[in-house]
């Protein structure tokens, strides 16, 4: 795991170096063990190492070729390298023991096809000598960042949106269609960013850059992967082959020549991945914890039932409510992007690393796979609804206000605008799900310039013509708004922040494939992620699988009201620097939330004070 930055056709040559040195300077924190910069007259490539597979020196990057016509930076693990070398060892002459020679290797067999053999995450840049061409390369789901942008002395591209910033040839303005999109999703979907001219490579896409052109191709896209044999298996293959996928999947997640362990909140996601561990693993598996001594915030008595289930070399991180407060502003320093998420990530990152142990696996993905979200059920049950498909728009518009004015609150607002829909389905409900401030209250924070261009729209609209039952639909949508836009990002920025690598075994390309080909009837969870649970058999005690969600309930409507009244307040009138955001109307809502406006809960508020931290960091109006 690493960060890489570079420059492709740089008009200033004299001066390239100069910047990618600098950009390389900002992302320190990703790769403390190495740093490295190689240029020629066409590329600049820089890298900041954190050793993980070939800790010796050897494996330092810009990685080259023997020939010396191929330069590669890359950020990341490929998990099946052993398996790679072995297809390879008889055509090339390996001298490391490192994933990313392997990958030399493998490009100069199979050219940029490289990607469809790789397992793992991923984001590359690749020069080819002979062909005068980079190619800059992001995973198929997402789980490793690239950021670009196409300026006028040339393409610039990192791991990190703040390297770019330190380049000093990008304009810091706030993007206004990325601020309309920020306000309805706390987040900027990809391929845009907050910031105007900067980018982000797409999932399974790679950029190929030569001579003056640039294009962009998909390589890997979910809905058009998933298996379409999956749908003629009995149940009982089905739960064998998604116990394989997932056996396979941790086990070679396990590889790495670092002290690493796990993540464990004692939900069902993590004890799966803790359990398989166990029984790959002939040593006793470290595992993590962040406990906290409020009994309302704590789920030690999960943790300890899987810690002690699988004789786990369990450690107990305890803090306090108040030690998470005062680590709250430290987060948002550590932020790369604005994000309404975060923090969380950021101190169970902390005291991993502080515990001894460079690489984390975490169950991220599980829910999103295997529908463990209320959206899921929400979506199955409209296709049983259909007289509120027949209801006249008029009849259900009217409803709808008399809800929201008999019982205001979020949800009864949320209500409402799906009523309002023109048509009661996957499509037009969907986007709204996940949207903090609904469109009326984007067009008032806007000074009423609304942004009628809403990515998740678009991206719903795409999976709900394709082929996938409707479950599948909900988690191809899942992985490819909230998922990818903020839980890979929030927690590639804030376990980078401490040089923490994280895994994500539920992310395995392969698994993610064969499970969206399952049909509804298999999938539906009439019990808490039922195919998985029961795919798994005894691995997991009742206790854990009917456990209530729980995760990070801390108050927070309280501590910003009081103990970060102060942070809140200062941050929100730094939007100030924003002229097309209505500060009348932030303020506004600041004090409907202090009033105890049941519409404006903290996580509305949450996001804008966020933004408000990052564009004063970062200098960004």
């Amino acid at each position: 795991m690493c960060g890489i930055s570079g420059i492709w056709n740089f008009r200033d040559r004299s001066g390239a170096e100069a910047v990618v040195a600098k950009m390389n300077d900002a992302l320190a924190h990703r790769g403390p063990d190495a740093a490295g910069l190689w240029s020629n007259e066409m590329v600049v490539l820089g890298h900041r190492r954190l050793s993980i597979i070939d800790t010796s020196p050897a494996g330092n990057q810009p990685f080259f070729s023997k020939e010396k016509d191929l330069a590669m930076v890359f950020n990341g693990e490929i998990y099946n390298y052993v398996e790679l070398k072995l297809k390879l060892e008889n055509e090339f002459e390996f001298v490391t023991h490192s994933d990313t020679e392997v990958m030399i290797a493998a490009y100069r067999k199979w050219g940029i096809a490289c990607v469809d053999h790789f397992l793992g995450m991923f984001a590359f840049a690749l020069w080819d000598e002979n062909i005068k061409t980079l190619f800059v390369v992001r995973d198929r789901l997402g789980i490793k960042p690239i950021y670009y942008s196409v300026t006028d002395q040339g393409l610039i591209f990192s791991s990190e949106l703040r390297p770019i910033l330190a380049s000093g040839l990008v304009k810091k303005k706030i993007s206004p269609e990325s601020l309309a999109d920020y306000l309805r999703y706390q987040t900027v979907h990809a391929p845009d960013t907050i910031v105007c001219d900067v980018k982000m490579v797409m999932p399974g896409h790679f950029m190929r850059c030569a001579k003056n052109d640039i294009d962009t191709k998909c390589y890997w896209k979910a809905e058009e992967k998933a298996s379409r044999d999956v749908a003629s298996l009995p149940k009982d293959k089905i739960q064998k082959h998604i116990v394989d996928l997932l056996h396979s999947s941790v086990e070679i997640r396990m590889r790495a020549d670092v002290p690493f362990g796990a993540f464990l909140s004692g939900g069902i996601d993590s004890s799966i991945v803790v359990g398989l561990m166990s029984r790959i693993s002939a040593h006793p598996v470290k595992t993590f914890s962040v406990t906290f001594r409020e009994e309302e915030f704590d789920e030690s008595s999960f943790s300890n039932v899987i810690a002690k289930k699988f004789h786990t070399d369990h450690t107990e991180i305890k803090l306090s409510a108040n030690n998470f407060l005062e680590l709250v502003p430290e987060a948002l320093a550590a932020m790369d992007h604005p994000s309404g998420d975060g923090p969380n990530t950021y101190v169970v990152s902390k005291v991993t690393r502080a515990s001894g142990v460079k690489m984390a696996l975490s169950g991220l993905g599980g829910d999103e796979l295997f529908a463990g979200y209320d959206v899921f059920r929400r979506m199955k049950e409209l296709e049983h609804k259909r007289w509120l498909k027949l209801a006249p728009k008029f009849a259900r518009t009217l409803s709808g206000k008399f809800l929201s004015a008999l019982k205001p609150s979020v949800s009864s607002e949320k209500i409402a605008e799906s009523l309002r829909q023109p048509e009661i389905d996957f499509a037009h409900l969907y986007p709204l799900t996940r949207q903090v401030f609904l469109d009326e209250a984007v067009m008032k924070l806007l000074n009423g310039n609304f942004i009628q261009d809403n990515p998740v729209k678009k991206t719903i609209r795409q999976i709900s013509a394709s082929w996938l039952p409707l479950l599948s639909k909900v988690s191809v949508a899942e992985i490819s708004t909230y998922m990818q836009n903020v839980l890979l990002r929030d927690t590639d920025q804030m376990s980078m922040a401490h040089s923490l690598e994280v895994r994500v075994p539920f992310l395995d390309h392969r698994l993610v494939e064969f499970v969206l080909g399952v049909s509804d009837d298999v999938k539906f969870p009439y019990t808490p992620k039922q195919l998985l649970t029961e795919s798994l058999g005894d691995l997991l005690p009742r206790e854990i699988i009917d456990r209530k969600k729980m995760g990070f309930t801390f108050p927070w409507s309280a501590w910003m009201k009081n103990e970060l009244r102060y942070l809140c307040e200062s941050n929100l009138k730094a939007l100030e620097a924003i002229p097309i955001l209505n500060q009348h109307e932030v303020q506004n809502l600041w004090k409907k939330f202090l009033a105890g406006d049941p519409r404006i809960t903290w996580s509305r508020i949450w996001p804008l004070v966020v933004l408000g931290n990052w564009i004063k960091q970062h200098d960004v109006c």
